[in-house]
């Protein structure tokens, strides 16, 4: 297999993403959560390896007919962000004006923050949260906190968007991808489980969910709290 075929084969890889989302999206318009949020999953999981192989077979120089990054973009926004916001508002997790101003600030913050050049840090971490709405979402379906809890998580994260804080790419960011990428894993594991069992309130699961979270969302904030040994 020539250089060329590998590199243009992890293009193809990533965009499978976008039939995913489909799939997701066909299954919330039926309100089918734990079936989206499976597509979701896989699309999560084709996100997390297109990247570490795009670098390894240089689609940059083998491939360099499609834009790896704006297609990684597009459908990003789709399952990151686009039809999380639905599911949410659709669910009823959210009623009246709470899920309007969810969707609003979900949709409006991640699209501006999307074509933010300065998004990625020196570290390959991200500067302001990365707008992983699907996670954020998914934990909410699992756990069902009150709707005040919430607008609060969505607005505290649509504002931490723009503010100078880091947040860790599981798999670029180095420092601590030891612990990091294994989190990673098992979040995708936890969600995984909690989908298929239909987000069941006695599923272990949601407590792997919880703890994986909270790691992947402070582990970047704790890194710039504690300075790096030289």
């Amino acid at each position: 297999m020539t250089s060329q075929i590998k590199a243009l084969s992890v293009h193809l890889l990533t965009a499978t993403g976008a039939v995913f989302a489909m799939l997701a999206m066909l299954a919330a318009v039926d309100e089918e959560w734990s079936l989206m949020f499976l597509w979701l999953v896989v699309a999560f999981a084709v996100d997390g390896i297109d990247g570490p192989l795009a670098r390894r077979y240089n689609v940059k120089k083998f491939a360099p007919e499609f834009d790896g990054v704006l297609l990684d973009l597009i459908i990003d926004y789709l399952t990151y962000v686009f039809i999380p916001a639905f599911a949410l508002f659709k669910s009823g997790l959210m009623d009246g004006w709470t899920g309007w101003v969810a969707i609003i600030l979900i949709t409006f913050a991640s699209a501006m923050y999307f074509a933010d050049t300065r998004m990625k840090t020196k570290d390959n971490s991200f500067s302001g949260f990365p707008g992983c709405w699907n996670m954020l979402i998914l934990v909410i379906f699992a756990v069902e906190p009150n709707f005040w809890v919430s607008l609060g998580l969505v607005t505290a994260l649509a504002v931490a968007m723009f503010l100078p804080l880091r947040f860790i790419h599981p798999v670029r960011t180095e420092r601590w991808r030891a612990v990091s990428l294994p989190m990673a894993l098992a979040w995708t594991f936890f969600a995984g489980w909690a989908a298929w069992v239909d987000f069941h309130p006695d599923s272990w699961a949601h407590w792997g969910l919880v703890v994986t979270s909270v790691y992947l969302l402070l582990v970047g904030v704790v890194q710039q709290i504690i300075p790096e040994r030289g």
